[in-house]
């Protein structure tokens, strides 16, 4: 059977232990978020993840201004973050919405840490959207960067 599957699945293993790993992605996500990964009118302050369902996933400018990128679908620590994504492929806000599910596997090393980024096709510009956070300066290069905070915050 064909798949039409057209998500970004990337992994990563991280010397941590999930709780670590989850806390890392997701309530300090600021701390690995490159500065100049931003869409908002003024340089990016920080990025949140609002840690509880239905929270958002934003970031906020140095002139105080938030531009939200997303909802929180689920959060459940340690294992499983759901968010919605709502830049397209312009880098724009769209009234469309991608999904990131990032899951959090217990493994020998550490943690397995699982990204899919789906449901492009309901965002504009969704191939180049697909072609840019499937390169080394998307989700390849977050997940460098992420594992190494992880280290830093052992």
């Amino acid at each position: 059977m064909p798949t039409t599957d057209t998500a970004v699945r990337r992994e990563i293993t991280v010397n941590a232990p999930p709780e670590r790993a989850f806390e890392v992605f997701a309530a300090r996500i600021d701390t690995w978020w490159p500065r100049d990964y931003s869409v908002g009118a003024s340089e990016l302050r920080r990025v949140v993840i609002e840690p509880h369902e239905g929270g958002r996933f934003y970031e906020e400018g140095v002139d105080g201004a938030e531009t939200v990128w997303g909802e929180v679908l689920a959060y459940d620590p340690p294992s499983r973050l759901l968010l919605t994504w709502r830049l397209n492929g312009q880098w724009e806000v769209d009234s469309g919405a991608s999904e990131i599910e990032v899951t959090f596997t217990p493994v020998a090393e550490g943690t397995k840490v699982s990204l899919a980024h789906g449901h492009l096709d309901r965002l504009a510009y969704a191939d180049a959207l697909r072609e840019q956070i499937g390169g080394d300066g998307g989700w390849n290069g977050l997940l460098v960067r992420y594992s190494e905070a992880v280290s830093e915050a052992g």
